[in-house]
């Protein structure tokens, strides 16, 4: 086995197990890592240096492909109505099948942290079958100096092999993609899918897992503050495609991060090194900052249709998938925090993106309220961000992460609930879905009206507009904001037919009251009593 690269000499692949390969590479930085992934033919250079990737069949995630190992360590402890489980046997034969199939191969190792924090930070080993994959990664999590891979020391690695295919009946899964987390073996198996990110959501459903047991609240949201100001600090929850990444890019504030940050008794932080966006429509003209990454050296884009000769990019062909992303680190936003790190959050905004078009494009809550719809985390899964999903599905996905939680959403709640009290956090909910009808005959929030709201919440000019409470959700709706038209602030008047609009909420507020029956018997009464319907 040839090596090249920065390892610790104590903590190799062979130290791990991992023998017979072909040859291994620690921690290539991105030249590199592009140089390889050309000469190997996993991609094409773009613009600017950005680096243009297909992933094939495979251009979400695959949640139904994820397992946890089923140890009697983690048996109390995971929530198993969201978490289907591998037996140890199963997984024991899928990673000894997967290794036999890595022999004489060629792989990248990064050796990364999940957490600004060195307090909570977990030292995460990627093992990638794809050179972009190594240069995905990097950019997605934190990078060590380089001195610091001489002494480095995994917690957890991850061995992503999309040429090995699982098989059901001797591995316990459910097609020849699989993604199995054994939190005992501290070893995470990805195989069968080239979509990246897979990757970064595994380090996710790690920290998720983890942090709790230290009192640290993790989050799915992104997270900004105020220039100079890190005690004003703002994070907003929200499922892909829902807006964390396009409204924490705030030119007016410091971004911390885009997508997973954690709450600790220090603060805030980030997890991620870089960002993961979206780039269907995106724009210099609403969207300057994210637009030009796009054509920076390494940037990996992710399933978008470019011209084969100039290799100019396509934001409005959706015909790999609407879910065409881009990933960069985090210093390419000019306004990106150097620490990645904030203060105890100020405001908290929930995002949801509503297809029915009944939710208001702004409301407060009060902590009971904000743990109530932490806990439903309505919103709509947007096309392309899982297998199958081709136009908005309104759903319920608890703590705005259901796929990425193995613990009980109550623990994340009442971890939630907690730091609000400690710390006095003022609660919104924010709705980028449909105004004026459904998905279909309605048309999406306009950004500039949720920016102005937004704007006038995190500098507290909000809290002193007149307010209204909604009859159908209880919360409180302004009345009239600068900037916004008074119609947008009540969804019923958007619609041509209020008799429909009533119809329609009625039709969410019973799908609210049968989703959240399951949490019932586990909540404070005072989230009880403001549960709707």
């Amino acid at each position: 086995m040839t090596t090249t690269g920065r390892v610790n000499p104590e903590h190799t692949l062979e130290t791990q197990g991992l023998t017979e390969l072909g040859a291994v590479h620690y921690n290539l930085i991105e030249p590199a890592l592009v140089e390889q992934a050309l000469a190997r033919g996993e991609g094409e250079l773009g613009r600017g240096g950005a680096f243009l990737v297909t992933t094939g069949k495979h251009t979400g995630r695959s949640p139904k492909d994820k397992f946890v190992v089923r140890t009697p360590s983690v048996e109390n402890d995971i929530w198993w109505e969201n978490n289907a489980p591998m037996e140890p046997a199963a997984f024991d034969a899928l990673k000894a099948d997967m290794l036999a199939h890595m022999k004489g191969r060629e792989y990248f190792v990064q050796d990364l942290f999940g957490g600004a924090d060195p307090a909570h930070r977990l030292d995460v080993r990627l093992v990638t079958e794809l050179a972009w994959h190594g240069l995905f990664i990097r950019h997605l999590l934190r990078r060590p100096d380089r001195e610091e891979l001489d002494t480095f020391t995994p917690d957890f690695t991850i061995i992503n092999c999309p040429s090995f295919k699982a098989d059901p009946a001797k591995h316990g899964c459910r097609s020849d993609t699989v993604i199995a987390i054994n939190m005992d073996d501290k070893t995470i198996l990805i195989g069968g899918t080239e979509y990246a990110g897979e990757n970064k959501k595994s380090v996710f459903t790690l920290l998720n897992y983890i942090l709790p047991e230290r009192g640290v609240m993790p989050m799915h949201c992104s997270a900004n503050h105020a220039p100079g100001n890190p005690i004003d600090t703002a994070v907003f929850f929200g499922l892909s495609g829902t807006g964390k990444t396009t409204l924490s890019a705030d030119p007016a504030r410091v971004l911390i991060g885009d997508d997973e940050h954690g709450w600790s008794e220090r603060g805030t932080f980030n997890f991620e090194g870089g960002c993961y966006a979206k780039t269907i429509s995106l724009s210099p003209e609403a969207e300057p900052e994210i637009f030009s990454t796009t054509e920076r050296f390494a940037t990996v884009i992710e399933n978008m249709i470019y011209d084969p000769e100039t290799k100019e990019l396509d934001f409005e062909d959706d015909s790999l998938t609407a879910n065409m992303r881009c990933a960069y680190p985090l210093d390419y936003i000019s306004n990106a925090s150097s620490t990645a790190l904030g203060g105890h959050p100020k405001n908290i905004i929930m995002l949801t993106c509503d297809a029915f078009g009944v939710l208001p494009p702004i409301a407060r809550l009060t902590p009971a309220q904000a743990m109530y719809h932490f806990l439903s985390g309505f919103t709509s899964k947007v096309a392309g961000t899982e297998r199958g999903v081709t136009e908005p599905e309104p759903t319920f996905s608890t703590c705005f992460g259901a796929p990425f939680m193995p613990r009980r959403p109550e623990v994340y709640g009442e971890l939630l609930k907690t730091k609000i009290a400690k710390h006095g956090a003022t609660c919104w909910l924010v709705n980028t879905g449909w105004t004026g009808g459904a998905y279909g005959e309605g048309s999406r929030m306009p950004i500039k009206a949720t920016r102005a709201l937004l704007a006038a919440a995190l500098d507290g000019s909000l809290e002193r507009a007149p307010f209204r409470k909604d009859p159908n959700f209880g919360f409180e709706v302004p009345t009239t904001v600068k900037g916004v038209a008074d119609i947008l602030l009540d969804p019923r008047r958007t619609w041509e037919n209020s008799a429909a609009y009533d119809r329609q909420a009625e039709k969410l507020v019973a799908m609210f009251s049968e989703n959240f029956a399951q949490y019932e018997a586990h909540i404070d009464d005072d989230v009880r009593a403001v549960a709707i319907g």
